[in-house]
């Protein structure tokens, strides 16, 4: 597997904040069991986690975040939320079955699939739009990471949502209050990726274990006022997740050797 190198926008967005704020220690893994109950659930816990998501729908930030899915070395990911609402989540390692990096970002045009540099691919962006404004990305050019961020901030400020919440102990090096998350509903697909969420008071996602990894974060600073397209929009298929097949091999025909009639 290729070094998961931190990404170029991640260096260009959060260097300055991370020398002014004395960076951040690079988050510890934690162990499956690592959440205990501390007390608080059901109602109480809802209204906490929704008060925690209310929060994050109005939060402006950029942070870089360290995944570990167990299939290697951990990759970064920079989650950046705008003033506006337009925010972008770049994945090292997001796409083509972890060979190439990719950002999901979210625009008023709609939700685009871009391709994304980074110090050992050092491409130009391009952006394919694979979603209608505020619709989930398909599943074919999803990674799955961005979901953690937004797509659900909704259904946890929904009291109606089918969800049992309950606080529980923070995940190994996280900060903020943690909380289980789990579906009540067993004829119904899950409304939301299940397992631990872990919020700053802020709002800023500060960790989460879900079935595709642990998530942490390394550094933060404040949030642009908007977050454009990292590329122009081109027309084409997005990227896939899985690795694509390898090129064809073409036999290479003897030099001084005739075919026969």
């Amino acid at each position: 597997m290729r070094p998961r190198s931190i990404l170029l926008s991640a260096t260009a967005l959060l260097l300055t904040g991370v020398a002014a704020c004395g960076g951040g220690d690079e988050p510890e893994a934690a162990p499956p069991s690592s959440s205990a109950p501390s007390g608080q659930a059901g109602s109480d816990a809802h209204d906490s986690l929704a008060a925690r998501a209310a929060s994050a729908m109005d939060k402006a930030y950029a942070a870089l975040y360290s995944l570990d899915d167990g299939r290697g070395g951990p990759r970064n990911v920079v989650a950046t939320v705008g003033q506006d609402g337009t925010w972008r989540v770049d994945v090292s390692g997001g796409a083509l079955g972890g060979t190439a990096d990719v950002t999901i970002t979210s625009t008023a045009a709609g939700v685009f699939q871009c391709t994304l540099g980074s110090q050992s691919n050092p491409i130009t962006s391009t952006c394919v739009k694979v979603a209608k404004p505020g619709k989930p990305v398909p599943d074919e050019y999803d990674p799955k990471v961005q979901r953690l961020f937004r797509q659900w901030l909704p259904v946890f400020t929904d009291r109606q949502a089918a969800l049992a919440v309950t606080e529980v102990q923070p995940l190994a090096g996280a900060k903020g209050n943690c909380f289980s998350i789990d579906s009540i509903s067993a004829s119904l697909a899950d409304p939301v990726d299940i397992g631990v969420y872990c919020y700053a008071e802020d709002g800023v996602l500060t960790a989460a274990r879900v079935g595709f990894g642990v998530l942490k974060i390394v550094s933060q600073v404040a949030g642009p006022a908007t977050v454009p397209l990292p590329g122009p929009e081109v027309a084409g298929p997005p990227m896939g997740m899985d690795t694509p097949p390898p090129p064809p091999v073409n036999p290479v025909q003897p030099s001084g050797v005739v075919p026969s009639a």
